[in-house]
């Protein structure tokens, strides 16, 4: 069964997977706790430019939790440096989902890198989450789709193994939500959330501006007033981008660095998840009736 929280952490990367037509193997981190068994799985994507190495703050919270955490580095990251004229950052959206089907794909890989995690992994209990643009790669997997230049819906890429999602600060619709030259730069910047159906956190910031965006941080909530699927709201009061530092342990990019809004995201992140993948647990429940109005605001469907 899966144990309570606050267990000891082990981390281990970069665990390298073989994928030859990527050009390049895909490294992955795996965070686990160190005791545990049935430990439930959830495969988390990265910002633009960032790598498995971020995340610190929110993984390790989720690890002590009880959870396998495994982050792959996707090709836009900076530890790449891929050229941007290399044809793979045309369609940096697809690449970014194959890597997180890669790792559901070789989870017995991933696992029997780390010492004593073989045998305590249940590959059939699995979650997606992500970051600002990894939160659209997890987001793939959950029924998003990405329109192209017609207007039609790009490849289907929902995965019967994911079960539940945590989107965070994550881009909204495109079309006239965009600011001026977005959609030419950043193309896949025009979603449909109409198939997004598997159950989904969506996690948000009300100060959180987005160049992006002439909407303002209520963007980064249309991936929750459009996919049926998305069952809560958090919004994180005068969270920015960064939902007060979830992207690192004093990482440069934090701009409202806030450790009490950190811990609410982990913690209610965490309970979801475990909710949605652990039989019996009302840790959502419980999570819901302690949040603190004065750092988040739930609105929930269910």
């Amino acid at each position: 069964m899966v144990e309570g929280t606050g267990r000891p952490v082990v981390s281990v990367g970069p665990v390298t997977l073989p994928a030859p037509d990527r050009g390049v193997d895909l490294e992955v981190r795996v965070s686990a706790p160190v005791t545990g068994t049935d430990l439930p799985v959830v495969a988390f994507s990265h910002g633009f430019g960032s790598s498995s190495r971020a995340y610190g703050p929110l993984v390790d919270a989720w690890a002590a939790h009880g959870f396998v955490v495994v982050r792959p580095t996707h090709l836009d990251s900076r530890t790449v440096g891929l050229a941007p004229d290399d044809p793979r950052a045309a369609l940096p959206w697809r690449t970014r989902a194959e890597d997180l089907q890669r790792v559901l794909d070789d989870l017995g890989t991933l696992t029997a890198a780390v010492p004593g995690l073989a045998g305590r992994v249940d590959p059939t209990r699995v979650g997606v989450a992500g970051h600002s643009f990894g939160g659209q790669t997890a987001g793939l997997l959950l029924g998003l789709r990405v329109l192209g230049p017609d207007g039609v819906p790009g490849a289907d890429l929902t995965d019967a193994r994911v079960r539940v999602g945590v989107l965070l600060a994550t881009a909204g619709r495109g079309g006239d939500a965009l600011a001026p030259g977005m959609i030419e730069r950043m193309p896949w910047l025009n979603p449909t959330f109409e198939g997004l159906r598997t159950p989904t956190l969506v996690v948000a910031g009300d100060a959180d501006h987005s160049p992006l965006t002439v909407r303002g941080p209520a963007w980064m909530t249309d991936p929750f007033r459009l996919a049926p699927g998305a069952t809560d709201l958090l919004t994180v009061l005068g969270g920015e981008h960064s939902l007060g530092g979830i992207a690192g342990y004093e990482a440069a990019e934090t701009t409202d660095e806030d450790p009490a809004r950190v811990a609410v995201v982990a913690r209610a992140t965490s309970a979801y998840l475990r909710s949605a993948l652990v039989p019996g647990d009302d840790a959502w429940t419980r999570a819901r009736a302690d949040l603190d109005p004065s750092v988040v605001r739930l609105e929930s469907r269910v």
